[in-house]
């Protein structure tokens, strides 16, 4: 942490930074946060994240001088527990982000503040349309931090190197012919792609393009038996065929970057991660495009997922505009985004993304050329994930485990896994 920022977190908070840090990660607010008019901000990420925001932050209160800011971080694990005890005491912070599968949760809860109308809160940057888009069961009470959609991310200096090019029509068929050829052929024992059909946001658009859904309207398991199979069925192939890591290779189901980016070709992922995973092997050059598509694939598949952050319906009166504007910035500022950059994916604000494109790097233009390309295609509606739900990411992995060792065939692995959900929702 750089002096500056030091001094501005202790005198956002009043107390040293490694204690606030002790607290929040003990799931106990900083000293003072709130009770002295500040407003209290909590988000996830690593050192590099936390240091940029706090940087950030500055020029916050820089610009509202007025405005006292207590920041609450962690990584995500232990944020999202914090969470879990802040809920339960009443003690959430006034402005915090929301873990993708809690977006429900949090709602029924009752966290979140109604924003329509509130003062301080500036969209003016987006369309009525896209506001609509916003809203949760008709309810503004939840924006979208950032934006990304899932996509198939390759080496291209390895395609060089074998002298191969993927198809320019990318489907689930070809994508696994192409990648079982180039595993059985390249000349560096490197595989087609790591095994990952543990990745959530390729499972579902393999899903939506089936014409299910992951998540309904009403708060059920939209993927059906025959659906989870379809996807388990297409990786075990591959991992048959040699074209995959091996778990040993990868230890376990969900391997480290780290562990896998100089041994495959391919890797599904998120439409903004190559932003920090590229740097970890410099000596490569990474590109992603669009996930492959059934030859048939149901219209409007595709989807943008919305990060997103709220403001705490407790939140004092006399605070609201201060949280408001807090929010405005992390909407709207030119600044916050060249600071924080599009690790956490593309900002929603279209205008600051045109701003901010000639000042990115090259990875991050890749991220915002797949954004573009994405948004300006038919998308039917997306359904966030019902409360009860937030452990449906273990019990898919568990039982790809059960597959990979050979105790569970395909199809009741996907049996299994439809009916712990559904149960688990059920039980909420």
């Amino acid at each position: 942490m750089s002096d500056l920022t030091r001094r501005s977190f202790l005198t956002w908070t009043g107390v040293g930074a490694l204690s606030v840090a002790a607290m929040s990660l003990a799931g106990c607010s900083p000293s003072g946060s709130g009770r002295d008019g500040s407003v209290r901000f909590a988000w996830w990420g690593g050192a590099e994240r936390q240091q940029a925001y706090l940087e950030a932050l500055d020029a916050f209160t820089a610009e509202h001088p007025e405005i006292k800011v207590a920041p609450e971080f962690g990584d995500y694990d232990a944020y999202q527990e914090r969470m879990t005890t802040q809920m339960a005491a009443r003690d959430v912070p006034d402005v915090f982000w929301i873990p993708s599968a809690a977006v429900l949760t949090y709602r029924d809860a009752g966290l979140y503040r109604n924003l329509d109308g509130t003062s301080g809160l500036d969209l003016g940057a987006f369309s009525a349309e896209q506001i609509e888009s916003f809203r949760l069961g008709g309810e503004l009470n939840t924006l979208p931090k950032s934006l990304f959609s899932p996509v198939l991310r390759y080496n291209n200096t390895f395609l060089e190197d074998a002298g191969v090019a993927l198809p320019e029509q990318l489907t689930w068929d070809n994508l696994a012919e192409f990648l079982v050829d180039y595993s059985a052929n390249n000349a560096d024992g490197r595989k087609g792609v790591s095994y990952g059909p543990y990745h959530d946001m390729p499972f579902e658009s393999f899903l939506r393009q089936h014409g299910e859904d992951l998540w309904t309207e009403d708060g059920t398991l939209g993927a059906s038996v025959d659906g989870v199979g379809a996807w388990i069925d297409w990786w075990e192939k591959l991992r048959g065929a040699g074209a995959t890591t091996t778990m040993s290779e990868q230890d376990g189901i969900e391997p480290s970057w780290a562990q896998v980016g100089d041994k495959v070709l391919t890797t599904f992922a998120n439409s903004n991660h190559i932003v920090d995973e590229a740097q970890a092997f410099p000596d490569y050059e990474f590109d992603q495009r669009d996930v492959p598509a059934l030859e048939d694939a149901a219209a409007g598949y595709h989807f943008t997922y919305y990060s997103r952050f709220a403001m705490y319906e407790g939140v004092p009166d006399e605070r609201v505009e201060a949280a408001a504007q807090l929010m405005s910035f992390n909407l709207n500022s030119p600044e916050l985004l060249s600071l924080v950059g599009l690790s956490a994916g593309a900002p929603p604000n279209a205008e600051l993304l045109d701003q901010y494109e000639p000042d990115a790097t090259p990875d991050e233009r890749k991220v915002i050329a797949i954004t573009r390309e994405i948004a300006g295609t038919e998308q039917r509606a997306r359904f966030e994930a019902p409360a009860g739900s937030g452990n449906w990411r273990n019990l898919l992995i568990r039982e790809l485990e059960e597959v990979t060792l050979g105790e569970k065939s395909v199809p009741d692995a996907a049996a299994a896994f439809v009916e712990a959900v559904e149960g688990e929702i059920a039980g909420a």
